[in-house]
């Protein structure tokens, strides 16, 4: 149970004044509820956020969504059915070749997990930093289609030669030196050749699958099912690598021994990140709004039966390398999730995609989780922007699910970019018959 209690105390500050919009940086566009949180179960802070609100240090805050000049929709995903993409597999291999070999590659950005999302201080000051370094595709990945196998490569400028007079010549025998040699077959063109093989493989293809089919052959699934995070994670790193890297879970709220002991780190590794990725003045990232938006939290420690072994709560996920903090992620455990709060990292590192990396080890984490409480099953991402290109990197780890501003539903980001595309605003779900009535019932609860 909670400490001091089951109850959630906060107070209400409103939502009329507009602030500075991080994202498109109108001075008074953005728009939103907010509320000062004394404390708050985890249970409570699971369904606010499943209403669209989100915290910052214990400010609890929800964009007004029909107002507001850049509308935010909570982001989740399916931790369990996520897959990797491309672009996720290339950072993983980057972070393991440094770790076995050294390498460090040479660009110096990173691409993408939280560093696309300003610092909310909307309670204080209402200004936001700019976004940075969003999640960049990365086109070397996209298959040419110049070399696509279906494409003739062959140079179409070229002379070519008319059948019957190709023919002729292969009776005529050659000087030494010159001429084809009448003793190989005609040259063929590459696409020619290509059809055949491809036509030669159906063919095998289909061969097999009768054979199989009277004579079935012992089960490979485990060859044949694609590799898991979990594989990749760990993936062609040696038992002796030269960089050991350390991921370690530390309660921040209330603070555990480990968590105050590696406080000096932690904060200066976040000075740096704040002074290099978003350009904050020395003078800015004070002690102690570090403690105000990164450690301080409403919610406090709890556990259940049916939760996970570590409990539920707020953490900073450490990343050591080499026995130094390189990284933290600030994570909320919740009844039915994994909240990413923030990320900072040594700017020393930033061509490692930590921001990426450091996302794919939080999914990982979220199934971790799920063995031991069946039910915490997702891992959520904050705010997905989509009037925001550098916000669209959320929308890469999926499955992924949108939340319906006005039903409070889920609804696939496939779905809902469609509509996106038309309106910055939009209700997602397509139902017109779907209203709060079946949710609030659901919930035996009204949250707003």
């Amino acid at each position: 149970m909670a400490a001091g209690g089951s109850y959630s105390i906060v107070e209400y500050f409103g939502g009329d004044d507009g602030y500075r919009c991080g994202y498109c940086k109108h001075e008074n566009g953005n728009f939103s509820h907010g509320m000062w949180s004394h404390t708050m179960t985890v249970q409570d802070y699971q369904d606010l956020i499943d209403r669209g609100w989100r915290r910052s240090g214990k400010y609890v805050y929800k964009p007004v969504m029909n107002k507001t000049c850049c509308p935010q929709y909570t982001i989740r995903c399916h931790a369990l059915n996520f897959h990797p993409s491309k672009t996720h597999k290339k950072t993983l291999k980057k972070v393991n070749r440094f770790l076995s070999k050294g390498e460090m590659p040479v660009e110096q950005h990173d691409e993408g997990h939280h560093e696309g999302e300003p610092m909310d201080s909307v309670h204080e000051e209402g200004v936001q930093p700019p976004p940075q370094d969003p999640l960049k595709i990365d086109h070397s990945e996209v298959q040419d289609i110049s070399t696509s196998p279906d494409t003739d490569t062959t140079n179409s400028t070229a002379p070519t030669m008319p059948r019957d007079d190709a023919e002729k010549t292969t009776n005529v025998t050659p000087k030494p030196g010159k001429g084809v040699d009448p003793n190989r077959p005609l040259c063929r063109k590459a696409k020619d050749l290509r059809k055949e093989r491809r036509l030669q493989k159906e063919q095998q293809k289909h061969q097999e699958a009768v054979s199989s089919t009277v004579n079935p052959a012992p089960s490979k699934s485990s060859s044949n099912q694609p590799k898991s995070l979990e594989e990749f994670i760990t993936e062609s790193l040696p038992n002796d690598p030269l960089h050991r890297l350390e991921v370690r879970l530390v309660r921040s709220n209330p603070p555990s021994p480990q968590f105050k002991a590696s406080f000096d780190a932690s904060y200066q590794v976040y000075k740096l990140y704040q002074m290099a990725i978003h350009k904050d003045p020395p003078d800015r990232p004070t002690e102690s709004q570090f403690k105000r938006f990164l450690c301080d939290s409403p919610l406090e420690a709890e556990t259940a039966p049916d939760g996970p072994d570590v409990g539920y709560g707020s953490f900073h996920q450490q990343y050591w390398l080499d026995g130094r903090i390189v990284a933290v992620g600030v994570l909320d455990i919740l009844p039915s999730c994994v909240s990413s709060v923030y990320l900072y990292y040594h700017p020393e590192f930033s061509s490692l995609s930590l921001g990426t990396y450091s996302a794919l080890r939080e999914i990982a984490f979220t199934r971790q989780l799920q063995q031991q409480s069946p039910k915490l099953s997702y891992y959520y991402l904050g705010f997905y922007v989509h009037s925001c290109p550098k916000m669209h990197y959320k929308g890469q780890y999926r499955p992924s699910d949108l939340l319906c501003p006005e039903t409070y539903t889920w609804l696939t980001i496939e779905r809902c970019i469609p509509r996106l595309d038309i309106s910055a605003y939009s209700r997602l779900n397509e139902n017109a018959r779907a209203d709060l009535s079946s949710v609030n019932k659901r919930r035996g609860a009204l949250v707003l």
